[in-house]
């Protein structure tokens, strides 16, 4: 068991650490692996959110001349002003990772709830239906053109922090749902993205976070596998992150959402049946 525990580790933290960057759900994903491996649907959930841990510190290195500038602003940061020319994108990510940490704790409450209530079949057709969700989500948002803005402004972050908090429900898309909610505001593809992936960052140590004080300890992982997950996970989130970035803005994943999410459904069906 301990060697067999080991392996689902890497194999989990593989999955997040590439599927974070696309906008294909991780967490649905990872969560949805587990459950297919008999793993009971609420300890899934509470190892996926924590696995967020690993690629915010793949996030944390990639950006980390970004963040340093950043934090270098807090000092010249004015209430006044909060999104003006020099504050905005500060401005947004700390508005949007308040409103994302409100939204993100009732919507964990209501996951905890459904997955305790669904058995694995069932669980997994959820996760399916709403990765058919965010697929149609991305659709839209690439079929409009809305110009491009110059900054965030206090809209951007109240509608991207509670699709954001709303992405700790597996199948939802964090990466795909900001994302898609920055471009329907009119950011371009490349501003989008690095508003997105900084956001993440805040919003998924304190996932992990809220996953451990809820648990009152590692969500039913030993810690060698722990670290074997979480390492696996930032490595490999490090490395992927550019080439995958670079690969969303080429290629249509809003069809990568609906197949897999449909697969999901009738995997789910099948095992309730």
């Amino acid at each position: 068991m301990a060697f067999r525990g080991i392996l689902v580790a890497l194999l989990v933290g593989v999955v997040q650490g590439v599927f974070e960057w696309l906008p294909i759900s991780s967490e649905g994903n990872v969560a949805l692996v587990l459950t297919l491996l008999n793993e009971n649907p609420a300890v899934a959930v509470q190892l996926a959110l924590f696995l967020h841990l690993g690629t915010a510190v793949a996030a944390t290195v990639y950006y980390r001349a970004l963040l340093v500038d950043l934090l270098g602003d807090l000092g010249t940061w004015k209430m006044a002003a909060p999104f003006g020319r020099d504050s905005a994108t500060l401005s947004f990510l700390l508005a949007a990772t308040v409103v994302s940490g409100v939204v993100g704790i009732g919507a964990y409450v209501i996951l905890l709830d459904l997955a305790t209530r669904l058995a694995g079949g069932a669980f997994i057709v959820l996760i399916g239906v709403l990765l058919v969700l965010t697929g149609l989500v991305q659709r839209l948002a690439g079929g409009v053109d809305l110009g491009d803005r110059a900054r965030p402004d206090g809209i951007d972050a109240v509608l991207v922090g509670i699709g954001q908090g709303l992405a700790i429900l597996p199948g939802i898309s964090r990466s795909g749902t900001t994302l898609s909610l920055l471009l329907l505001r009119g950011h371009e593809g490349e501003s989008a993205f690095t508003l997105s992936f900084v956001l993440s960052i805040p919003a998924a140590v304190g996932a992990a976070l809220l996953t451990v004080v809820d648990v009152g300890g590692l969500p039913g992982i030993d810690p060698g596998p722990a670290l074997v997950a979480l390492g696996s996970a930032a490595v490999v989130g490090y490395l992927t992150i550019d080439v995958l970035m670079r690969l969303v803005q080429r290629i249509a994943f809003w069809v990568a959402c609906l197949a897999i999410g449909a697969l999901a459904i009738v995997g789910g069906v099948l095992v309730l049946g």
